[in-house]
């Protein structure tokens, strides 16, 4: 086993921390923003079309920012592009939770959705990066990262429930603190156009990641909205559809490692899709609220590993068996944040559609991607193959 140059293997640790905490930033400020959805509706006195229609503007935004993202970022530094969509969160922050004029917040919601895609690609990027200068699977854990930073702005916003949608506001220095954190840089090797990826089982896995993402992104930015309007949930408890989500999700993604030694890929995923369904199941018919809360804890669990094992397969897939390490790292930066727009897609299903079909109740919105989760019981497979 070789080992790492003294001097190395610091900044490597020092790397994986830093892009952990844009994770960790990441979904900080996001859980925090959709968790106080309710409060934005009544603010804005939106109703749940509009409210889709938002959504749906900052989804497709974040996914202008991720190729933005890789296009910028395969001609200069990763590190640089997210230290800049960093900024953008840190400028629009404030502004979305203190806009006096709707059209300063939809304004701000737009350039957030762009920082959003911005991050979500470099972060994914770096992650990518320090996993295969690592030598061993080590996405999970970033994914963690996201999920705690997620746990911590649910947890605020239970703690801050009465203050409204201002509270969000001081959440901006943590973008702004993370900018000067130090970021694997790295000489970014040229990617050609006509470069040689294998995108039809890439797609595949990407296909999950849909899915991942379709429940996912319902659960975090419809989950408190539905406690809110569904049942008589007390106000300062909404966020409790997000809080337990997270947490079962944190535990199952740093258990992700020895659950796929132990089980295989392909056992966990399909696993991880018929306890997600069951827990949909669990929220779309739940009498109470406090059963709907544990049917978004058992989703958690459920849906924990899908996203990192994508993540983990496209960057193996698309770097083969039989190239070089800079040929291999051509590729697979040339994949990553094309990937992430899967993200995107399933946000797409996950906010908008879930926000629309459940436009007169969120039950027929919820059991949209319960049905459709399923699907990764015939996906599963493609996460174990490998090109030679």
């Amino acid at each position: 086993m070789a080992t790492r140059a003294p001097d190395v293997a610091p900044a490597l640790r020092q790397a994986r921390f830093a892009a952990a905490a844009g994770f960790f930033t990441q979904g900080l400020v996001f859980i925090s923003l959709t968790t106080r959805l309710p409060d934005v509706q009544e603010k804005w006195s939106l109703s749940s079309v509009e409210m889709s229609v938002l959504l749906l503007m900052m989804v497709l935004l974040a996914g202008v920012g991720s190729l933005a993202a890789e296009m910028v970022a395969t001609r200069s530094d990763s590190a640089e592009v997210l230290r800049a969509g960093l900024l953008l969160i840190t400028v629009s922050l404030p502004v979305i939770a203190l806009a006096p004029a709707f059209a300063a917040f939809a304004a701000a919601l737009a350039l957030y959705g762009v920082a959003l895609g911005v991050v979500d690609a470099t972060t994914n990027m770096q992650a990518v990066a320090l996993e295969h200068r690592y030598g061993r699977p080590i996405l999970p854990s970033f994914h963690g990262a996201w999920t705690l930073g997620g746990l911590v702005g649910s947890a605020l916003t239970l703690a801050t429930g009465n203050l409204g949608l201002g509270a969000a506001a001081w959440l901006a220095v943590v973008p702004l603190a993370v900018c000067f954190a130090p970021l694997l840089r790295r000489a970014d090797v040229p990617v050609s156009d006509d470069i040689d990826v294998p995108w039809r089982p890439i797609l595949l896995v990407g296909l999950a990641l849909v899915l991942f993402y379709m429940v996912d992104t319902a659960a975090s930015t419809w989950g408190p909205t539905y406690l809110d309007k569904t049942f008589p949930t007390p106000s300062g408890l909404v966020a409790l559809a997000t809080f337990p989500y997270l947490l079962a999700s944190l535990v199952f993604r740093f258990a992700g490692d020895a659950l796929v030694a132990r089980h295989g890929v392909v056992r966990v995923l399909r696993v991880g899709a018929v306890v997600s369904s069951a827990a949909l199941a669990v929220i779309v018919f739940a009498p109470t609220w406090p059963v709907a809360v544990l049917g978004f804890t058992l989703l958690g669990a459920g849906a924990a590993v899908i996203a990192p094992l994508s993540f983990s397969a496209a960057a193996r897939i698309a770097g083969g068996d039989t190239l070089d390490a800079d040929a291999r790292a051509a590729r697979v930066d040339a994949v990553i944040a094309r990937f992430n727009q899967f993200n995107y897609a399933g946000a797409l299903l996950g906010a908008v559609l879930t926000g629309l079909v459940g436009a007169d109740s969120l039950r027929y919105g919820f059991a949209l991607p319960m049905v459709l989760v399923l699907g990764i019981l015939p996906l599963a497979p493609a996460f174990a193959g490998r090109r030679g």
